[in-house]
C-alpha cells in the first residue's frame, strides 16, 4: 500500500489569532494616574488591532531603567521619552512606530519671590527634579558637571509635587517640562534646555510585524476617525507624528554615564 501525504489547510491566519501585549509608559505620573490618562490610548489600540493591550507602570524611574535594560516582562510597546527610546532601538532591537508632536525641553524654574538669574546660583541649594535617569534628572546633572559645585538635589515623584513645593518653600528651584512651566504665572525661569523629540511609541522584536504595522496605521490615521478622535482628545494630544529610528539617533549617549547602560 502507498501511503499519501496528509495536508492540513488552515482557513484562519496566524495572526487573527487574538494576543495580549502591554505598553508601558514612562513613570512621569503617580501609577494610578498614569493608568488612568493613558487608558484610552490602550483601548484604541487594543480595537484597532484586534489584541488586548494593556498598560503597565512603574512607581519610579530606577525601578523603571532597571526593568527595561534587563528585558523583564511589560515591555511589549512603549510610549518613551527621546533617550530610552534610542536605548532600545540601539541595544534592544525596537522599531519606532510613531511619535507625540513636536518636541519637549526643561526649565530650571523657582518661585517669583526666589528671582535667580543664573544656574550657578543654585549650587548648594534645593532643586528638585524626578530621579535619575528620568531626562529632567539627566539634563539637570549635565548642567553640574563639577561634583563639588552642585546642588542640593531633592528626588519627587513627579512635577507637581515639585512645583507645589517650590510654591510652599520646600526647596529653591526644580526643573520640569517647559509647558507646564508655562501654564503656571508666578514661577520665575532661570533657563531653558535645547528641544529633543517628544515621546515616542516603540514595539518590541516579540511584537508581530504585522500587530506593529496595525498599530502604526492606528496612531498616525487616528485624526480620521471618530474612535481615533475621541483618542486623541481624551490624551490631550493634536496627533500621532511619522516617526522611525532616525527620529531618536543619537539621544541614548545622555544615558552613558547611568550606571547598567
Amino acid at each position: 500500500l502507498s501511503t499519501l501525504p496528509l495536508t492540513i489547510t488552515l482557513n484562519h491566519p496566524t495572526e487573527a489569532l487574538a494576543a495580549e501585549y502591554t505598553l508601558a509608559i514612562q513613570p512621569i505620573l503617580p501609577q494610578e494616574e498614569l493608568k488612568a490618562n493613558y487608558q484610552p490610548l490602550a483601548d484604541y489600540l487594543s480595537a484597532e488591532s484586534g489584541h488586548t493591550i494593556s498598560i503597565t507602570t512603574q512607581r519610579n524611574f530606577l525601578f523603571y531603567w532597571t526593568k527595561m535594560r534587563k528585558r523583564q516582562k511589560g515591555f511589549d510597546l512603549v510610549l518613551d521619552a527621546a533617550h530610552f527610546t534610542d536605548y532600545r532601538v540601539k541595544k534592544q532591537g525596537y522599531t519606532v512606530l510613531a511619535k507625540l508632536p513636536d518636541t519637549v525641553s526643561f526649565s530650571i524654574v523657582t518661585s517669583e519671590d526666589n528671582f535667580i538669574l543664573d544656574i550657578e546660583e543654585l549650587i548648594g541649594l534645593r532643586v528638585a527634579t524626578m530621579p535619575s535617569p528620568s531626562l529632567g534628572s539627566l539634563r539637570l546633572e549635565t548642567m553640574f558637571p563639577n561634583p563639588m559645585r552642585i546642588p542640593f538635589y531633592v528626588w519627587e515623584i513627579n512635577t507637581t509635587v515639585a512645583v507645589e513645593n517650590i510654591q510652599s518653600g520646600k526647596v529653591d528651584a526644580a526643573i520640569i517640562p517647559t509647558r507646564l512651566a508655562s501654564t503656571y504665572d508666578n514661577l520665575n525661569t532661570v533657563m531653558t534646555t535645547e528641544p529633543v523629540p517628544h515621546m515616542g511609541l516603540s514595539a518590541s522584536p516579540e511584537v508581530p510585524a504585522d500587530v506593529a504595522e496595525k498599530i502604526r496605521l492606528a496612531l498616525i490615521n487616528a485624526g480620521t476617525t471618530e474612535a481615533g478622535k475621541k483618542m486623541l482628545s481624551e490624551l490631550k494630544v493634536e496627533k500621532f507624528e511619522k516617526a522611525n529610528s532616525e527620529t531618536y539617533d543619537g539621544y541614548a549617549t545622555m544615558l552613558e554615564s547611568v550606571f547598567g547602560y
